[in-house]
């Protein structure tokens, strides 16, 4: 028996190695050695009516697929004037960099770019207020919140939206609803909320959650376990915090 499982496990990595050999092939021929450059954003927002998204970059390649104007794609590197992206469908392609609005820098409170793209990190604030809210929680008998880099990474942006575009309230001029943002960003739940406030202090935030009944009945709502907190500086406010509330 170990002497077939063993040959088993070798079939197994040699398709494994064919597969990738094959992956690496197709993209070879298609983006050739031109050369990749890193970004420092990894979502984008796509402003055009219709994108075309292409096989290689450049308007002599093939069209493999589109995307729709306020579409959501990830973004992977640059080559030129061109990004290479992941869409829908899991398309892997290019587009026209003139196309795509960079709408993650990501940034940590000290506005220096993280070298890590691809999850989030709380910085001070966010860490202070996701503790506060776990006092809370674990006060009145609750289970704590643990943090969903996707959400986190959603709250991050709409509190820099709000500062921005110079608003204050659930709906996103630029996003729509909370539930139509964590959608856009593919983000899975059962039950969502979200709390915002401006605030000098992240203790006088909390405060301001804790004193409102709606705020309230979120930070302490059993049905919630995941969580993101976004705290973005404002000269109108001091400072912009968002907290998304799902549930799994």
């Amino acid at each position: 028996m170990k002497i077939i499982t063993i040959k088993k496990i070798n079939i197994l990595k040699l398709s494994m190695i064919l597969m990738f050999t094959l992956i690496v092939c197709s993209i070879s021929t298609s983006f050739g050695m031109q050369h990749y450059y890193k970004l420092d954003f990894s979502t984008g927002l796509v402003t055009a009516t219709t994108l075309n998204v292409r096989s290689g970059p450049g308007t002599q390649y093939k069209v493999i697929t589109t995307v729709k104007k306020n579409e959501y794609i990830r973004v992977f590197a640059g080559i030129g004037e061109w990004y290479v992206v992941q869409v829908e469908g899991d398309y892997i392609g290019a587009v026209s960099k003139k196309y795509i609005k960079p709408i993650y820098p990501n940034t940590s409170s000290n506005g220096n770019i993280e070298q890590n793209t691809q999850t989030s990190t709380m910085n001070v604030d966010e860490k202070e207020i996701f503790d506060l809210i776990n006092q809370e929680r674990i006060k009145n008998g609750l289970q704590a919140l643990k943090i969903d880099d996707e959400v986190q990474k959603v709250a991050r942006i709409k509190a820099q939206d709000m500062v921005d575009s110079n608003y204050f309230s659930h709906n996103s001029p630029t996003y729509g609803s909370p539930f139509d943002m964590l959608k856009s960003f593919r983000i899975s739940y059962t039950t969502a909320a979200e709390n915002i406030a401006g605030n000098s202090s992240n203790s006088g935030a909390v405060n301001s959650w804790m004193n409102s009944s709606g705020h309230k009945a979120n930070i302490l709502n059993s049905s919630y376990n995941y969580t993101g907190i976004g705290v973005v500086s404002s000269s109108k406010y001091g400072r912009v915090f968002v907290q998304m509330f799902i549930g799994r």
